[in-house]
């Protein structure tokens, strides 16, 4: 059953959207508004393509009814009938996950943080190998990726790496990546050839947008240096790289890949606030703790999410029991959207299930 109330008072709130939008607001009020119009269009569209396929069903079923119907105009209405029951069917399940609550972050960019942890040095390998398997799973996206921050180890491999991950929808498709994940194969080092277990944590952040957050720019510290390279050496000598502290709650980022000071502030300004906004979403889902939280995991990034088993050629996402053999593959970011996809079928299945017992 599709909740009817819910779907009406989302098509006069998108009709009340589009007023508003059509009167000549401006500024923080018409970004706001023109972000809801476009979260709300897709409701409209579904609505749309249920009720006219909802329409011709019925329309079938008088001509089948009706006495005055002639048996070869009947039997082209029967035909019909069973193929726009089966597209009535699809149409309603699509509605009803338009009709799911959504995260507000989820039409958003993302800026995604991966980092070594146990392991040394291979942990440090299997961090550069989440780096590579993330940047190509989105240029496949066609999404723009730029690299923020790096720091590498000294056998190639990366202690963290921030991307930069600009698009529609990727905080919706990469949201489920945060959290711990573990691999275990033979490393390059070790001469015995025994397996060893290491991590990397990985966090995804919603881009923030002026009208998400605000900072005001007196509880700001900004102090300029000089970028250095790997072994402390200094790569330029002016102070070009920046790092800006947000004096209320200490939060300090930093900043040093561009040559340009002016690129580097503005990089690390996206980032505090990027930071800031999911330390204020965590505080609103905390205070809603009584709510549900989502079969796929709560994003919390010391939860073991993945392990990738290089003797064995299998990934396991240990959340919803997902074994793919094609470890290659998916490292490689090639076939990372089949588990990407699993993730978040999962998810809407478990939230209309959720909807549907609700709703009765």
């Amino acid at each position: 059953m599709i909740p009817a109330a819910k779907l009406e008072r989302l098509l006069s709130r998108f009709d009340a959207v589009e007023a508003e939008l059509s009167s000549g607001v401006a500024g923080p009020a018409f970004v706001k508004l023109s972000k809801e119009r476009a979260e709300l269009e897709s409701v409209v569209e579904a609505a749309g393509a249920y009720r006219t396929a909802q329409k011709q069903f019925e329309d079938a079923e008088h001509l089948i009814a009706d006495p005055a119907t002639d048996a070869k105009m009947r039997a082209l209405a029967e035909e019909e009938r069973a193929e726009l029951k089966a597209s009535l069917e699809s149409l309603e399940h699509a509605l009803k996950i338009q009709l799911l609550p959504k995260d507000a972050a989820d039409n958003s960019s993302a800026i995604v943080e991966i980092r070594a942890g146990t392991g040394g040095d291979e942990a440090a390998l299997f961090a550069g190998d989440l780096l590579k398997m993330y940047t190509r799973y989105c240029q496949l996206q066609g999404w723009k990726v730029d690299l923020m921050s790096l720091s590498e180890s000294d056998l190639g491999g990366i202690k963290e790496a921030i991307l930069d991950v600009q698009g529609q929808g990727v905080y919706a498709k990469l949201k489920f990546e945060s959290g711990g994940h573990r691999v275990q194969r033979v490393p390059v080092t070790e001469a015995g050839g025994r397996i060893h277990t290491s991590a990397a944590t990985v966090a995804v952040l919603p881009e923030a947008e002026d009208v998400d957050i605000e900072i005001n720019e007196k509880d700001l510290r900004i102090d300029v240096f000089r970028a250095s390279g790997a072994g402390g050496q200094h790569v330029n000598k002016t102070e070009s790289a920046v790092r800006i502290t947000h004096l209320p709650t200490g939060l300090a980022v930093a900043q040093q890949t561009e040559k340009s000071q002016h690129k580097n502030k503005a990089q690390a300004m996206k980032l505090l606030k990027a930071r800031l906004f999911e330390i204020e979403r965590e505080r609103v889902d905390s205070a809603r703790a009584s709510e549900r939280k989502s079969l796929v995991g709560s994003g919390d990034r010391s939860e073991r999410i993945r392990t990738y088993n290089f003797p064995q050629g299998r990934v396991t996402d240990h959340r919803i029991n997902l074994t793919l053999y094609k470890l290659d593959r998916i490292i490689a970011g090639d076939d990372l959207g089949d588990i990407v996809d699993a993730l978040i079928t999962e998810d809407q299945a478990s939230r209309l299930a959720e909807l549907e017992s609700e709703n009765g």
